[in-house]
């Protein structure tokens, strides 16, 4: 490009201002690419997140594996079918996490909850000596509790090993500690009323109840009544069927009198002795075909009288 004759060339100032800026621009990249090598300036790494001994980064790959964020977002990204998942390790908490993942098809119930609770390793990682503790420290489980406990989700049960469940509980406890930068947002419910978009009290957290409780333990004296209303508060069925299809354990129906063969190669009548020892030593005896550990024990849960009317209401569902 040349000047005109006769007027004013400014042709070098310009290309030193163009020049200029390009130094300038190429000063700032080569400084943020110097500074992507530095450490996380405060930002938590996930080789340093750990839960039971599992990495976030194992937890990762489990959640891509069942492509998890197809129905869900995290980190803000992914689908919206399903809660944001991003900060849901730090308002429901590890017990509940337990408690819900290897049967996602029914919301827990708080004694769900509290048998993953009664593990001290959980108690321990929750930072809580008991339930009441629990569901103060984690308002988001005693809502979820209070609102949905018991009652069938929209989520399908995956076929999670303890192994997968404790991975992916370390990559949400990773999210949870993100600095994410005001993600996810805070809906606006002001003038909704659907029950959903109602903010529950502190005072609410109190009024959920186990099945310890007196609601449950004056119950009706027929002990197959009891052992029912047991079975539904206390989240049995999101685990198993009362007929004799299996879920994620044995299907009752028809259970009682029979013979199963057990891991070890051993036999088993199933009569009173073994499912009382079923519900409070699970791993006492385990069926073939199903892993150590996938149950839960109910010992200081559920006390005597009420391990009996299980099994009365068990034995009600047919065999001999």
């Amino acid at each position: 490009m040349s000047c005109k004759e006769g007027e004013l060339c400014e042709e070098g100032r310009k290309r030193k201002v163009a020049m200029l800026v390009l130094g300038f621009m190429a000063l700032i990249f080569v400084a943020l690419s110097l500074m992507s090598f530095l450490d996380s300036r405060g930002q938590v790494i996930p080789k340093n997140v750990q839960y039971a001994g599992f990495e976030a980064v194992q937890g990762k790959r489990v959640f891509q594996a069942y492509n998890c964020m197809g129905c869900h977002t995290i980190v803000g990204n992914g689908a919206y079918f399903g809660p944001d998942l991003t900060n849901t390790y730090d308002i429901t908490g590890p017990a509940w996490l337990e408690a819900f993942m290897p049967s996602a098809a029914s919301w827990p119930t708080q004694a769900a909850v509290q048998v993953q609770l009664n593990k001290p390793e959980i108690a321990k990682e929750a930072g809580v000596d008991g339930i009441e503790a629990y569901l103060e420290k984690y308002p988001g489980a005693a809502e979820r509790i209070m609102r949905r406990s018991g009652h069938a989700s929209i989520m399908p049960n995956l076929p999670l090993s303890g192994d997968e469940v404790s991975s992916v509980i370390a990559f949400l406890k990773y999210t949870s500690q993100m600095d994410t930068e005001g993600w996810p947002p805070v809906p606006r419910v002001a003038g909704l009323t659907f029950p959903h978009a109602t903010q529950m009290p502190a005072a609410a957290v109190s009024t959920v109840v186990s099945p310890q409780s007196g609601a449950v333990a004056n119950a009706l004296e027929d002990p197959v009544a009891l052992g029912e209303k047991l079975v539904k508060d206390t989240g049995c069925t999101a685990c198993h069927s009362t007929g004799s299809d299996t879920v994620i354990g044995p299907g009752w129906g028809g259970l009682y009198g029979s013979v199963v063969t057990l891991n070890d190669g051993s036999s088993a009548d199933v009569d009173d002795a073994y499912l009382t020892e079923a519900l409070l030593d699970p791993n006492a005896q385990i069926a073939a075909g199903f892993a150590t550990g996938l149950m839960p024990a109910y010992t200081g849960i559920l006390d005597t009288d009420q391990v009996a009317a299980i099994v009365a209401y068990i034995r009600s569902l047919g065999g001999e």
